[in-house]
C-alpha cells in the first residue's frame, strides 16, 4: 500500500470523469479522496490506479453546475489543466467534500511553513536583536 492510501479515507464512491479523446465520453472510476490525494481507478477492485492528484498539485475545485441527476465540476490543477468530473446528485456532493479536503490540506501546509519559518528564525544568529529592532 502506498503512503497515500494509508492516510485518512474521506469518501470513496464513484465518481464519473470526461475522457481527453476527442469524443470525451464519461467514463465510471471509482475513487478514494484521503487527506493527501484524490486516487482514481480504472476498476472498482482498485487494482490498478490509473491517476493519483495529489491535493498539492490541485488549484481549485471549479464550475460547479447541477443539471437533471447529475452535479458536474472541474478540478484545476497548479499548471492549469481541467480535469472534469460528474457524479449523481444523491450522492454526497464531491466537489464540496474535495473542496474541503483541500482547504484543510492548504491550511496545515500554511501551518507547517509558519512553524518552520518560525524554527528557522529562532535558531539564526542575530535573529533577536533584528526583530527587536523592527518593533515600534
Amino acid at each position: 500500500m502506498s503512503a497515500s492510501e494509508l492516510c485518512k479515507v474521506l469518501k470513496e464512491g464513484e465518481l464519473e470523469k470526461r475522457s481527453d479523446s476527442l469524443l470525451q465520453f464519461w467514463k465510471r472510476k471509482t475513487c478514494v479522496l484521503t487527506e493527501d490525494s484524490l486516487n482514481i481507478y480504472a476498476d472498482s477492485q482498485k487494482k490498478s490506479k490509473s491517476k493519483e492528484l495529489k491535493l498539492q498539485s490541485i488549484k481549485k475545485v471549479d464550475c460547479v453546475e447541477r443539471t437533471g441527476k447529475f452535479v458536474y465540476f472541474t478540478i484545476v490543477t497548479t499548471d492549469n489543466k481541467e480535469i472534469d468530473f460528474r457524479c449523481t446528485g444523491d450522492d454526497n456532493c464531491w466537489n464540496a467534500v474535495i473542496t474541503m479536503a483541500l482547504i484543510n490540506f492548504q491550511n496545515r501546509r500554511a501551518i507547517q511553513d509558519f512553524k518552520t519559518r518560525q524554527e528557522t528564525e529562532s535558531t539564526s544568529p542575530g535573529q533577536q536583536e533584528r526583530r527587536l529592532a523592527r518593533a515600534p
